[in-house]
């Protein structure tokens, strides 16, 4: 259970070794214990926000390994930052003051996938899923065409991971925050076949 005061970079340093554990096999996600289960009925005090995609191979609460109540999830495919994800991205940092927030993609993004497929052959889907498809193509604008396929997919997952934070940064709630340094936005990617959580280094 989060204390409500965890600055933003020791809220980094849990989910960290929270991934490390995780991908040690030793996580001690906890049951649902009587006492912790009254104490999250008072109220919730989540140490860092997390918006991350859909996939169910990609819970954060499993791959941090952290306990009922100490973070916030926002959870659609591809990560997308839409009207309605700003909302509960906004409600975290207002109401919440969660100090760090992450955007966590992930290895063989499906939603990712699915707009290469329209970058690169013009591939229309579903009407909604074209709708989440759109929010994701402006940030492949600077996608190299000439990477080999697998390349391609893994440097599309970055780019629409930094188009997301960058998103984010634009809003007006994000410009005030940074700001005024009190809140800290990351990105990270999330790999399937090792369990691993890459952090994202800071673009110059």
């Amino acid at each position: 259970m989060a204390d409500g005061a965890v600055s933003a970079d020791e809220a980094l340093r849990r989910l960290i070794d929270g991934n490390e554990r995780f991908r040690r096999g030793e996580i001690r996600f906890p049951t649902a214990q009587k006492e912790i289960l009254a104490q999250l009925a008072r109220g919730q005090q989540p140490y860092a926000t997390i918006l991350g995609c859909s996939d169910s191979r990609v819970p954060p609460e499993l791959i941090f390994d952290v306990g009922l109540g100490e973070l916030f999830v926002v959870r659609v495919a591809g990560n997308v930052y839409s009207p309605e994800v700003s909302g509960s991205v906004q409600y975290a940092g207002s109401h919440l003051n969660t100090s760090l927030f992450v955007v966590l993609g992930h290895a063989e993004c499906g939603a990712v996938k699915a707009a290469l497929e329209t970058k690169l052959h013009a591939a229309q889907q579903h009407s909604r899923i074209q709708i989440l498809v759109d929010d994701i193509l402006p940030g492949l604008a600077d996608l190299d065409l000439q990477l080999p396929e697998s390349l391609q997919l893994e440097r599309a997952v970055e780019a629409n991971v930094r188009w997301t934070m960058r998103q984010i940064l634009d809003s007006p709630e994000g410009k005030v925050a940074l700001a005024e340094g009190r809140k800290k936005l990351v990105g990270g990617i999330y790999d399937i076949a090792s369990g691993r959580v890459r952090f994202l280094q800071p673009q110059q």
